[in-house]
């Protein structure tokens, strides 16, 4: 039985993976979510630590290892799935071989990819906060959520969402998406690899996604884009994720 991994991304709780981890359990696969550490809470439990000074302690490099260590505990290799951050998670721990596949929904980028698009800008200026301090970790108000994760969805769905899932962050671990820490050689091999993007997702843009994407082209192993249309951050969890779903559980039947 092949196993699969799902890698939660900055801003949200690892429960977000419940209905997808339902989803590819029926289709015979063993899937956990581990949450992060220091986030083995309900989201409302973190988000009434704010600011949580362990979270904020959180770095990527930590992360990397959090998730190698896992791993490595496992009977075989698994399958990485993960969304933003932990879609560039993916991309870094299937550079040490660690996974059969991966597929990077919304993926953070590597270091040296950057988008000029405003809604990135917008979206990600306050989550680095550079100019505020990294001890102190960051917790989207609801209006950041409504732009960066929920954008074009009813108001109701993206309360429920919000209450669900938001949980304070390290900026630290954001940051570090922009040194070495976070980069990838991009023309070394690798297990197969798909990216999910979306076409309405403020944060991490399509293009953006399609950039990194392209960056694998001189690598020979098997590297594919799918862009999903209507699709905004909360990709997740909007009413269309079965969709995503399956066609990933496809992609993985095809490759794995």
């Amino acid at each position: 039985m092949n196993t699969i991994v799902f890698l939660t991304g900055a801003f949200v709780s690892s429960h977000c993976w419940d209905p997808w981890i339902e989803f590819f359990e029926q289709r015979g696969y063993h899937c956990v979510a581990p949450p992060w550490p220091h986030k083995d809470a309900p989201a409302l439990v973190l988000r009434s630590r704010q600011p949580d000074a362990a979270i904020a302690s959180i770095r990527l490099a930590d992360l990397v290892n959090y998730f190698t260590d896992f791993i490595t505990q496992l009977p075989g290799k698994p399958i990485l799935v993960g969304h933003s951050l932990g879609g560039l998670l993916v991309q870094l721990l299937l550079q040490k071989d660690l996974a059969v596949a991966g597929v990077a929904i919304h993926s953070v980028p590597p270091a040296g990819l950057v988008s000029f698009k405003w809604s990135f800008l917008r979206a990600t200026w306050a989550p680095l906060g550079f100019f505020t301090p990294a001890s102190r970790s960051f917790l989207m108000s609801f209006p950041q959520w409504q732009y960066a994760f929920t954008n074009g969805m009813p108001l109701a769905e993206q309360k429920v969402g919000y209450e669900k899932f938001a949980i304070p962050e390290s900026k630290r671990a954001l940051r570090d998406g922009l040194t070495g820490v976070a980069k990838v050689d991009f023309k070394r091999p690798h297990p197969p690899l798909l990216f999910i993007a979306g076409s309405k997702d403020h944060i991490m843009p399509a293009s953006l996604n399609h950039s990194n994407f392209k960056r694998y082209a001189r690598s020979p192993s098997v590297t594919e884009f799918k862009l999903f249309e209507g699709r905004n951050h909360f990709v997740l969890g909007q009413p269309t994720w079965r969709e995503d779903a399956a066609f990933i559980a496809q992609w993985l039947g095809r490759h794995v």
